[in-house]
């Protein structure tokens, strides 16, 4: 088993954080135009990276290739019943390269992301997941819940 290690990603790291991002989603059979999604990522992750709003995280192997990483948005959160704290962070992009699966690597980086939250003062941590990710994250206490949030696009 190679030799893992996590660090935060930086701008440099931006083709990587793309490159998961497209590949989490057509691992999940989600139709999408990647050149699009992959240019607005981009864009997104040169703004919010270096305001502190996106934190990523990358696990390479002792050779220096970046096999998995993950990272989340802080947001501005009211109090309310399940949390008093006053921020959110939500995760995303979630990916390992496929050759790297189930060496522990996506909770190597969850337990970054759950690290660097408490440290920040951050006690409430969401996300969206996979099937495929969903014992993972109940593995470190996530639960689904009744949500009634609904989304509409407004671009049409």
């Amino acid at each position: 088993m190679p030799d893992y290690r996590i660090r935060p990603a930086t701008l440099e790291d931006v083709d990587m954080l793309v490159h998961h991002r497209i590949a989490m989603f057509s691992d999940m059979g989600t139709a999408m135009d990647a050149d699009a999604v992959g240019l607005a990522f981009r864009s997104w992750v040169i703004r919010m990276l270096p305001a502190g709003i996106f934190r990523a995280w990358l696990v390479e192997t002792g050779d220096g290739h970046i096999v998995s990483g993950g990272g989340i948005t802080i947001l501005p959160w009211p109090p309310g019943p399940s949390n008093l704290g006053e921020t959110l962070a939500f995760v995303y992009n979630i990916y390992t390269e496929p050759p790297h699966r189930r060496h522990g690597l996506a909770r190597m980086v969850m337990e970054a992301i759950h690290a660097w939250c408490r440290e920040a003062g951050i006690t409430a941590v969401a996300l969206n997941s996979s099937a495929d990710g969903q014992p993972l994250y109940e593995s470190l206490g996530y639960r689904v819940r009744t949500n009634p949030m609904m989304m509409v696009d407004l671009t049409d």
